[in-house]
C-alpha cells in the first residue's frame, strides 16, 4: 500500500494540465486564473474625495478663515474644477476628483451652507489632506493586482473589471462523469425495498465538484453487472476527461470495477492507501489520457477520498497555485490503534488567540455519513503514532476549502 503522501504524489504526477480558455468576465467566477492581471491605471486614478462637503485650501484655515464663498459644485464623474482663491470653496461629493488648488475636505456635517457661503463650525479643527484618497495609493498603473493560479472569487471580478478586462484567460473545465455502482442503490424519489439503500454518494460527490468550480459534471448509476459495467464505462471513458466511480473496488465477488477498467485499457497507478477511511481507493490513467478515480463505496470513505485526492488534483491540473497547509490543535486526546493514517472528522472553533481548535467527531463506521453533518472537515493523524494528545498540532482539511 502507498502512504497518503505517496498516493498524492502519484496522482499529481499523472494529472494533465488543463488547457487555457478565454471567457467573458461574467462567466469567470469560480474558475482558475491563467494570466496575471495588471492595473490599467493608478488606483485611485486621481486624488479621490472621501466625504460629501467642501474642498478648500488648508492654508486659509491656518490664517483664521472660517467662511468661504461657494464657487460651484463638483460631483463624482465631473471634470476637475480649479479653486479660484483661498477665500473660495467648491462643494464636492464622495467619489469626485479633488479640485485643483484644494488640499482639505471639510465634511458636510461640520458646515452650514446658506446664501452661497459655507461656514465651518467653530469647534471643528480640520487637518491638511483629510478625507482625500491619494492617487495611486492602492496600486500603481501596470502593477500586478492578481496572480495567475488564483481561483476567481466574486470580489476578484470587481478587481478584473477595474483593470478594463472584458474577457479573461482561465483554465478550461474538464468533462467529469461521476458513476455510482451497486445493485442496492435506489435514487431519491423512487420506491425502495427494505433491503435497498438510497443513492447518496453520487449526489454528494457531484455537489463537492460543482462547489469547487467543476460544473461540466454529470451523474449516472450502474449495477454490479460485468457486461453492463464494461459497456457503459467504455462509453463514459470516450466522453469524459475525468471519470470518478464510487463502489466496486474492494475484494468482494461483485467488485468488478478494477477488472473492467483493466479490460478497457486503463492503466493502474495504485490500488489501496494506508489510511482509514478510504483504504481501498483505486487510481489509474486511461488510453486517451483520461484520469480515473475509483473511490470506495462506503459514504464516509468516498467523501474523504474525494476531498483529499480528487479535488486537489483537479485544482492542480487547472493551474491553481499551491496553498499554505492549515493546522489545528486537538481539543482532546484521541487514540487510534491501526497502523494507518487516520482522517478524523472534527468540528473547528477558534480560541482566544485565533488558533483553530479541532474537536473529534468520529463516525460509528465508514457508512455513518449522517455524523459528518455539522463537521467542518477532518484532521490527519499520522500512521507512525497511535496516541494523539490534547493540544497536538495536526494537519486540518476543511470540507469547503480543498
Amino acid at each position: 500500500m502507498l502512504s497518503t503522501a505517496e498516493a498524492a504524489r502519484a496522482i499529481a504526477d499523472a494529472m494533465p494540465l488543463f488547457d487555457p480558455a478565454e471567457v467573458d468576465l461574467a462567466a469567470a467566477v469560480g474558475r482558475i486564473l491563467r494570466q496575471d492581471v495588471l492595473a490599467e491605471r493608478d488606483q485611485p486614478p486621481f486624488d479621490r474625495v472621501m466625504m460629501d462637503g467642501i474642498a478648500i485650501r488648508f492654508a486659509s484655515l491656518a490664517e483664521g478663515l472660517r467662511e468661504f464663498a461657494l464657487q460651484g459644485v463638483q460631483q463624482a464623474g465631473d471634470p476637475v474644477m480649479t479653486l479660484d482663491s483661498g477665500a473660495h470653496c467648491i462643494e464636492i461629493m464622495t467619489g469626485a476628483v479633488m479640485p485643483a488648488g484644494a488640499d482639505c475636505v471639510v465634511p458636510v456635517e461640520r458646515l452650514q451652507l446658506a446664501d452661497g457661503v459655507a461656514v465651518i463650525a467653530a469647534d471643528y479643527l480640520p487637518e491638511a489632506r483629510q478625507y482625500i484618497h491619494p492617487q495611486g495609493s492602492d496600486h500603481k498603473r501596470g502593477s500586478r493586482v492578481l496572480r495567475a493560479g488564483a481561483r476567481i472569487s466574486p470580489l476578484d471580478i470587481a478587481v478584473i473589471a477595474s483593470c478594463g478586462l472584458q474577457d479573461v484567460t482561465v483554465s478550461s473545465l474538464p468533462v467529469v462523469r461521476v458513476i455510482s455502482t451497486g445493485n442496492e442503490l435506489v435514487p431519491p424519489g423512487e420506491p425502495i425495498e427494505p433491503q435497498q439503500i438510497r443513492l447518496s454518494n453520487g449526489p454528494a460527490l457531484l455537489a463537492m465538484l460543482t462547489g469547487s468550480g467543476f460544473t461540466d459534471c454529470s451523474l449516472a448509476h450502474l449495477p454490479d453487472d460485468l457486461g453492463i459495467l464494461t459497456e457503459k464505462l467504455r462509453q463514459h471513458l470516450q466522453d469524459c476527461d475525468i471519470l470518478i466511480l464510487s463502489g466496486g473496488v474492494s475484494m468482494g465477488k461483485a467488485d468488478y470495477v478494477p477488472q473492467v477498467l483493466a479490460d478497457l485499457g486503463v492503466k493502474l497507478q495504485f490500488h489501496k492507501i494506508s489510511q482509514r477511511p478510504g483504504k481501498p481507493m483505486w487510481f489509474g490513467t486511461g488510453p486517451g489520457q483520461q484520469v480515473v478515480f475509483a473511490l470506495p463505496g462506503n459514504p464516509v470513505s468516498s467523501l474523504v477520498c474525494c476531498r483529499q485526492y480528487v479535488l486537489p488534483a483537479l485544482l492542480q491540473a487547472g493551474g491553481r497555485r499551491e496553498r499554505p497547509a492549515e493546522t489545528a490543535a486537538l481539543a482532546e486526546e484521541f487514540i487510534f490503534r491501526p497502523r494507518l493514517t487516520c482522517f478524523l472528522p472534527v468540528r473547528v472553533a477558534s480560541d482566544e488567540n485565533g488558533r483553530s481548535i479541532a474537536t473529534p467527531a468520529p463516525t460509528n463506521t465508514s457508512g455513518d455519513f449522517t455524523a459528518l453533518s455539522g463537521t467542518d472537515g477532518y484532521v490527519e493523524l499520522a500512521l507512525e503514532s497511535d496516541v494523539f494528545v490534547e493540544g497536538a498540532t495536526v494537519p486540518l482539511h476543511r470540507w469547503d476549502s480543498p
